[in-house]
């Protein structure tokens, strides 16, 4: 590798210390209902989102909850040494985007059939810390 694509990457290395992130993959509820969880908590702090899904009553917040304790967890790890409450941590990014849509049919009226599709989602969250 050359000096300056090394001295890149290593700036890049250092930019990104700070972020963590963590995935979840197929979940099996719909992007529209997860998405409604997911924009109650983009942006704010990360204990105050922990707060929010906690005492939400949407079943999409009890995964995305376990996901942001995750995230956090990712962050100590990469973090070692520092304390989550004292690096001001943020909810900066969460993407929630389609999944695999399992298809089925259902009887109907007179001999047909209708479609019903059963959506799953992926979601992203990616905890910085806020300066």
């Amino acid at each position: 590798m050359g000096k300056r694509k090394h001295l890149m990457a290593e700036r890049l290395k250092e930019e990104r210390k700070n972020v963590a992130f963590a995935k979840l993959n197929n979940c099996p509820t719909s992007p529209r209902k997860m998405r409604i969880v997911a924009d109650t908590i983009r942006g704010k702090d990360v204990f105050h989102a922990l707060n929010i899904l906690k005492f939400s009553k949407q079943d999409a917040s009890n995964r995305l909850e376990k996901l942001l304790r995750s995230a956090i967890a990712n962050w100590e790890a990469k973090n070692e040494g520092d304390r989550p409450e004292e690096a001001n941590l943020v909810v900066s990014e969460i993407r929630v985007d389609s999944a695999r849509m399992l298809k089925r049919l259902r009887p109907a009226p007179q001999g047909r059939a209708h479609r019903i599709r059963k959506r799953s989602n992926h979601v992203t969250i990616i905890v910085d810390s806020a300066k």
